[in-house]
């Protein structure tokens, strides 16, 4: 059985080791243990006092499989970004060139940088340990952060984002990143990677701000804009099926794509419900698969079945001991999965075009 909990300082050197396994460019758990230890430390400082209004709290969880002991992922939110160190994106926009004498007519994409100082709430330190990707594990870890939402929105801004990793190879090389960034930092993708989350000062320090026109890049450089990672990809799917659409943002190191969605528009929150455990049973309940989450010790959540009568609710002993809740506790409970995909496949708007050209009066 796995739970999903907030980190605590004991988990320190099991995290070190996971982050271990999560190769370059996620930016948010580094396999540093100093800074590690105080992304914990901050996560519990905002455990301990969740406020009426965000101002910047990270909450950091853990998945934690209850039989071994062991801590097999991480997932993260941020209540508020920006303030001191700005949420930094390139903002895709598309300008319309037009020549009458050559009867053409060209819409250019353009990368436009962008310094948030007032940001939205983000979600990222997602990882899962290669040998438990199996079943909805992946799915758990992922919207189990919804469901914390959904228990305290005034906690949270209205945007919700996610930065999702971009192109890189497996040496930690980034088409992207080789086209653009290394030109004014002189460091190659690792080293920013990580730098950027030791302080993110060097960036408005070297950051160009003039636009960049994506056709003066290179063709490989352009084929990865926006575009997500292949071990992200299962997520992007998840996040697409809970409302996330493109926001015309990508990353500023790897181009990977920035996608948003209206915090209680988010299917986790919208669909979640709060209900009394009134009994506790041996077998499984025969239902679909929910997350449940409890407010017992600062949270804590497992996927189990469920047995409605009305606000009210059995579940097994196993979820139960998962969630150390008994009869008598409340609950918030959601569908791990929607009754139906919310919208068709997310589209990269502004990227197709790149080398659209129609000239007028051509067949």
């Amino acid at each position: 059985m796995l739970v999903i909990r907030p980190v605590k300082i004991e988990d320190l050197d099991p995290l070190v080791e996971l982050a271990g396994g999560a190769g370059v460019g996620l930016t948010t758990l580094p396999r540093d243990r100093d800074l590690l230890a105080r992304r914990i430390h901050k996560s519990e400082q905002s455990m301990q006092r969740i406020p009426d209004r965000p101002s910047g709290e990270a909450y950091l969880f853990v998945m934690q499989d209850i039989d071994t002991g062991h801590v097999v992922g991480a997932s993260g939110i941020v209540a508020k970004v920006g303030g001191f160190e700005p949420f930094y994106a390139y903002r895709i926009e598309t300008t319309l060139h037009v020549s009458e004498q050559l009867g053409v007519r060209k819409l250019v994409p353009v990368l436009h940088l962008e310094r948030e100082h007032d940001g939205p709430a983000e979600i990222g330190s997602l990882y899962l340990h290669p040998d438990y990707r199996r079943k909805d594990n992946g799915r758990l870890l992922q919207l189990v952060r919804f469901l914390f939402v959904a228990e305290h929105p005034q906690a949270f801004e209205r945007l919700v984002v996610s930065e999702l990793r971009g192109v890189i190879d497996s040496q930690g090389r980034s088409p992207f990143w080789d086209a653009v960034g290394r030109h004014f930092f002189d460091i190659e993708f690792p080293r920013a990677d990580y730098l950027s989350v030791v302080n993110k000062r060097f960036i408005a320090d070297l950051m160009p701000t003039y636009p960049i026109y994506i056709p003066l890049l290179p063709a490989e450089a352009q084929a990865v804009i926006g575009k997500a990672h292949e071990e992200s990809r299962p997520a992007l799917k998840n996040l697409e099926a809970e409302g996330f659409r493109f926001c015309q943002k990508v990353d500023i190191f790897d181009a990977g794509p920035c996608i948003c969605c209206d915090r209680d528009e988010i299917r986790t929150v919208r669909e979640s419900r709060v209900a009394e455990i009134v009994g506790v049973t041996d077998a499984e309940p025969q239902s679909q698969s929910y997350m449940i989450g409890s407010g017992n010790y600062g949270f804590r959540a497992c996927v189990g079945g469920v047995q409605w009568s009305d606000d009210r609710v059995h579940i097994s002993h196993a979820a139960a001991r998962a969630l150390q809740a008994g009869t008598g506790d409340r609950v918030r409970v959601a569908p791990l999965r929607p009754a139906r995909p919310a919208h068709g496949p997310m589209e990269y708007a502004g990227i197709e075009i790149t080398e659209e050209v129609v000239k007028e009066g051509a067949d």
